[in-house]
């Protein structure tokens, strides 16, 4: 009996020690490849604008240091300006991160490298993307595209990732967004890259605009005279009423979205061929011409409407408005109904005509700008007075097209 209980004492030792042993390699290798990242650590690819794609946006701002998109949290990698996020966490310090974009018909295939310095850290990684400017600019409605990226980490492949996106057309104006946080961000100031006061047609209008001989040329403020920088501006009118414009409230966006919200918007090259403005066409329009002649524009911005503005004087210490759908035929008693106007322009010259518009133009507009002061002033939601300066300018480019 003693030689037996010993011999079990033995066997249950063993079965101990073997039991212990194959836990502690078992837990050494399990310990050794999660830190390696061999049991797949996944990755996700995000953006902030709900899988949308803004060619506006990217053209605006492609070779300024400008960031209207922010990202939403910290420990950033990259460029954050070229919108696609690898979110993924580091397992320990100095991994060695290594991005793979796929190339599809708006970007080149690209290849980003990064260190993620800090352990156990989520890191917001920006991979580099090579963008097709010209396939942006001429993608004139949305398209769907698959957006393919592979991620290696620490020298182990952790596959593919594959998530459609919507190119959106580029006269789709981006208002704002709503970030992850739920915290809206205008981005009104995007409605600057429709201003184009280098477009090639921009000389022809004002050689149209000087052949009427209302003004012998343009100054801007060199004078420093508000009643000839007002002459010039209404130069500018009575050209694009001689052009036939017709009002157009075309607008509206195709993407529904509780995430971003947009605007259409037609290029300059649009809004000449077609011949047909909305607000804010005209408005852009209009403040194209103003900057080529050196008078500083305003975009004026409320819900459902924009206008133009303009200052008298260099030192900005004088404005005027415009409403510029009154451009193209319109019914001035719909703006003034209490004036009964258009019975009064029977028999009128076309320059008689121009002029009485232009200065209904401005009181309409000065009074809507008065009653939406405040709301501009407390820069209430989709509210936006913005001016066109070199400040601007320097930050959000032209689009062209």
């Amino acid at each position: 009996m003693i030689v037996f209980s010993k011999k079990m004492k033995n066997i249950n030792v063993w079965k101990v020690l073997s039991i212990s042993l194959l836990v502690f390699i078992i837990g050494s290798g399990a310990l050794y490849l999660c830190r390696d990242n061999l049991f797949r650590q996944g990755y996700k690819l995000v953006d902030e604008l709900g899988g949308n794609v803004f060619p506006s946006a990217i053209l605006s701002i492609a070779t300024t240091d400008t960031l209207v998109v922010k990202p939403t949290d910290n420990h950033i990698l990259g460029n954050p300006k070229s919108g696609f996020i690898i979110r993924l966490r580091a397992p320990r310090a100095n991994s060695k991160v290594r991005i793979t974009l796929a190339k599809t018909p708006f970007f080149e295939e690209s290849v980003s490298e990064f260190i993620l310095e800090e352990s156990k850290t989520f890191y917001q990684i920006f991979p580099d993307v090579i963008w097709n400017y010209d396939a942006l600019r001429n993608n004139n409605q949305a398209v769907p595209v698959s957006v393919s990226v592979e991620v290696e980490l620490n020298g182990t492949k952790l596959g593919q990732t594959v998530r459609t996106y919507s190119v959106r057309s580029i006269n789709e104006c981006l208002l704002g967004y709503v970030d992850s946080k739920q915290r809206f961000h205008d981005t009104g100031i995007f409605f600057a890259a429709y201003v184009n006061e280098e477009h090639p047609m921009i000389d022809k209008l004002l050689r149209e605009a000087l052949n009427t001989r209302l003004v012998n040329r343009f100054v801007g403020y060199q004078f420093n005279n508000p009643v000839l920088v007002d002459k010039q501006v209404y130069a500018l009118w009575n050209v694009l009423q001689k052009r036939n414009f017709k009002y157009s409230s075309v607008s509206t966006s195709s993407l529904s979205s509780n995430v971003v919200f947009s605007q259409r918007v037609r290029t300059l090259d649009d809004a000449l061929e077609s011949s047909q403005v909305n607000c804010v066409d005209g408005s852009v329009l209009f403040a194209s011409l103003l900057r080529a002649i050196n008078i500083d524009p305003i975009l004026v911005r409320m819900p459902g409407h924009m206008f133009v503005g303009y200052y008298l004087d260099k030192k900005h210490s004088k404005r005027d408005f415009l409403e510029t759908t009154m451009i193209g035929d319109v019914n001035l008693d719909e703006f003034f109904p209490d004036e009964r106007l258009d019975s009064t322009m029977v028999g009128k010259s076309q320059n008689e005509m121009s002029l009485l518009t232009f200065k209904k133009s401005k009181e309409y507009a000065n009074r809507v700008f008065e009653k939406n002061l405040p709301a501009l002033k407390a820069h209430q939601r989709f509210y936006m007075y913005l001016e066109i300066s070199k400040e601007v300018r320097g930050k959000i480019q032209p689009i062209g097209k």
